[in-house]
């Protein structure tokens, strides 16, 4: 008789840990070291002279559509994009390596939180190979030694299902919840004001933001609750909960220019498809 494996699916995904989910202890631990994964310093004022805002955001932008098109874990985004941060807080970077390093933190976070991690040749495809493997191999061990080899970061993920847990409204609400909490954790992600925020601020904040949205909440009792949780005082959580929903209205309206924009754009199909890795970034290695 011969063994042969015949899973279907190979993208098993691990069931939450009750053991973990139900113990306060958990989630106190990540509030005491959460802020030791933070960006050392607002680095584009004490250590990046060649990168700029924008451009973090593009290639942020450009990050996220690719775990968006890979189908990775909603964790890989935002700890990818912590690890860009923080190798910048301390390694000043010519802006056209700015793509070279978000693939790699891409890689090493696919490493940490996915079942079957991206590739270094699929990375370079989505750069247009504009970078080698072996390339994005030698940077990632630059990357690693930066960081300290120390990638298992606190993200607003970690908290997202402490925070649940403890929130009275009825399950299936909970579900549709935490969907657009994670989208609104991706768009801090992809914007440097949120950089030095807790993570816990952002999780909560996006918790509220979204239990706001879908109009379930009851006023300031929940927003209370909420403050409470993760130990974060209420008025700053307030600010967070309108910074987050300011992000959004904004990246709504982005998203309508620029569909505009290819409505009334004269291009061709050939000329788009050149474009696209699948967002373009090349602006950047100018």
């Amino acid at each position: 008789m011969e063994l042969l494996c015949c899973e279907v699916d190979p993208m098993r995904r691990a069931l939450p840990d009750p053991n973990l989910l139900y113990d306060d202890r958990v989630l106190h631990n990540l509030l005491t070291i959460e802020e030791r994964y933070l960006p050392q310093c607002s680095y584009f004022k004490c250590v990046q002279k060649d990168i700029q805002p924008f451009m973090r955001r593009m290639v942020a932008t450009w990050m996220l559509e690719v775990c968006e098109e890979q189908k990775c874990e909603e964790e890989v985004f935002p700890l990818a994009m912590n690890y860009l941060d923080r190798f910048l807080a301390v390694v000043p970077t010519r802006k056209c390596h700015l793509q070279l390093l978000g693939a790699v933190c891409m890689f090493l976070a696919s490493k940490l939180k996915e079942t079957i991690p991206l590739t270094a040749e699929k990375l370079c495809i989505y750069t247009d190979n504009s970078i080698k493997p072996q390339e994005l191999l030698e940077w990632e061990l630059v990357v690693l030694g930066k960081l300290k080899w120390n990638l298992a970061a606190v993200t607003p993920h970690d908290f997202i299902e402490h925070i649940l847990r403890k929130v009275p409204l009825p399950k299936d609400k909970l579900l549709l919840i935490r969907k657009h909490a994670q989208t609104f954790i991706a768009l801090c992600a992809t914007d440097f004001n949120f950089a030095m925020y807790p993570p816990s601020m952002i999780a909560t904040g996006s918790v509220g933001a979204a239990i706001c949205g879908l109009q379930l909440d009851d006023g300031d009792s929940l927003t209370d609750l909420l403050a409470k949780i993760t130990n974060t005082d209420v008025d700053c959580l307030k600010a967070c909960q309108e910074q987050i929903e300011a992000v959004l209205v904004n990246s709504l309206q982005q998203v309508r220019q620029q569909q505009q924009q290819q409505s009334n754009s004269s291009k061709t199909v050939d000329e788009l498809d050149q474009a696209s890795t699948p967002t373009d970034v090349r602006d950047i290695n100018l």
